[in-house]
């Protein structure tokens, strides 16, 4: 006989319909059921907060330091979760997507972003096992994390072909056209765990083998990594590919990596590895051009460590309304990501979106025809190898093109924005500006510079 539980009714609707529209089907009908058996916490999804940043009268009274869905410091004047039926599972939108959010130009959203690490099919696709054999309680296991990893059905999941990245979006921003630069502001980002994850998987990373099995150029089979002996890749089964996972811990603010008896700290960095806007104009959600891994002149999985709170980062817009989305969250990386994935670990980030018309002065002319970023002290000029994002589907991009193309946006900023003779700005940038490795395994790789802004002052 069907359950008449109300929490049990509640969560069938919710499976079937997804948490935000189970409640927009609430408030229209009249479901009393519904508040009782979801709670404040989820009706708070919906709230929208005053103008600025203030904070949600919801406390955050997690001890462990576990921000679950919809608990603790919400920021934004809007809030996203990463709902099951809305993410994509190793796909970013196209221009054709359907926003999931829509919100003015200079609004704020915080966001929960969900880390691929401990989910994935490698990892027997189950976080409350992963992570339990490492020593997290199921109390520190995110809800959303849980429910990605066992429902998640919007798209076949293929390890092998699919991108590994939970891509939270996209947001429409009114007023953005195709044309135009969205400003996008990292405010304030929270770790949501106390742990992250790095990875090394057969086949990607630096010293990957190569698939035909032979050793990329410049080391032997035997400096491959993971060790050639360890691939289990044949056996079809993610489980047994012999991939490598380093659980890694926060303690008294810094990362603590083990190995035997030796303790490895090192410092936080938390930073979305994947901001981006709509770019493919494909149909269908798992079109390869659409694909998580490489970035592309829409930004997504860019990888540079710099991108954190203070940054600023600017993509040109392909698509109405923009259609920004993030996932990929980082909290740390070395310059280069050389293994393959940096400290993996869900974050909870708040945005500001700003829509930049061309001719208006609020971005730099680069910035409508390719990515660009600056922070406080540093202008970034983006090179990516790849800029149409096919990537060949291997880990040998040309990095040499990638450093020619950041070279390059540099010396039209500093002629455009800053009237340096071109001439003078390329003996300027071999003199005194640093050009830096931002990822090497992303099968698109990306170089960024770090020109300082108190040169030009």
């Amino acid at each position: 006989m069907p359950s008449t539980d109300p929490a049990h009714l509640v969560a069938a609707l919710e499976h079937g319909l997804g948490r935000r529209r189970l409640l927009q089907a609430a408030a229209a009908t009249g479901l009393g059921v519904t508040a009782a058996a979801v709670g404040a916490e989820q009706a708070h999804a919906s709230h929208q907060l005053p103008r600025g940043l203030t904070e949600a009268p919801l406390a955050w009274r997690n001890p462990k330091g576990v921000l679950q869905p919809h608990r603790g410091p919400i920021k934004g004047q809007h809030y996203l979760a990463s709902e099951t039926d809305e993410v994509l599972w190793g796909y970013v939108p196209t221009v054709h997507a359907t926003p999931v959010l829509s919100v003015r130009s200079g609004a704020t959203v915080t966001i929960d972003a969900l880390s691929h690490e401990g989910i994935l099919e490698d990892q027997g696709r189950d976080p409350v096992a992963w992570f339990g054999s490492k020593g997290v309680p199921r109390a520190g296991v995110l809800r959303d994390a849980v429910d990605v990893a066992a429902h998640y059905d919007r798209t076949p999941r293929s390890f092998d072909k699919d991108g590994p990245h939970v891509v939270t979006g996209p947001i429409a921003v009114a007023g953005a056209e195709p044309g135009d630069v969205l400003k996008i502001e990292p405010l304030h980002l929270l770790p949501r765990v106390p742990y992250g994850v790095v990875s090394s998987r057969h086949g990607k990373g630096a010293l990957a083998v190569k698939a035909d099995g032979t050793a990329p150029a410049g080391i032997s089979l035997a400096e491959v990594m993971p060790p050639r002996a360890t691939d289990g890749r044949a056996s079809g089964d993610p489980t047994r590919y012999g991939n490598v996972s380093a659980f890694t811990g926060i303690e008294r603010g810094k990362a603590v990596m083990r190995s035997g008896s030796r303790s490895i700290r090192f410092p936080l960095n938390y930073f979305f590895g994947m901001m981006g806007v709509a770019y493919a104009d494909a149909n269908g959600l798992t079109d390869p051009l659409a694909n998580s891994v490489p970035p592309t002149l829409g930004g997504g999985n860019i990888d540079i460590r710099q991108l954190g709170v203070g940054s600023t980062f600017y993509l040109p817009v392909r698509a109405p309304g923009g259609l920004f989305y993030v996932g990929d969250p980082h909290m740390a990386m070395g310059s280069g990501e050389v293994a393959l994935t940096a400290m993996e670990g869900s974050l909870r980030g708040t945005f500001r979106l700003t829509v930049c018309k061309k001719g208006s002065g609020d971005a730099p002319a680069v910035a409508h025809r390719y990515p660009w970023a600056e922070t406080r002290d540093h202008w970034l000029p983006i090179g990516l190898s790849d800029p149409d994002g096919s990537g060949g589907g291997i880990n040998d991009s040309d990095l040499d093109v990638a450093m020619r193309r950041a070279v390059v946006n540099a010396l039209d900023f500093l002629e455009q924005e800053q009237g340096i003779d071109r001439a003078v700005a390329y003996a300027y940038l071999s003199a005194a500006s640093d050009f830096v490795v931002s990822q090497v395994v992303d099968r698109t790789t990306g170089v960024h510079g770090l020109i300082s802004k108190a040169d030009f002052r």
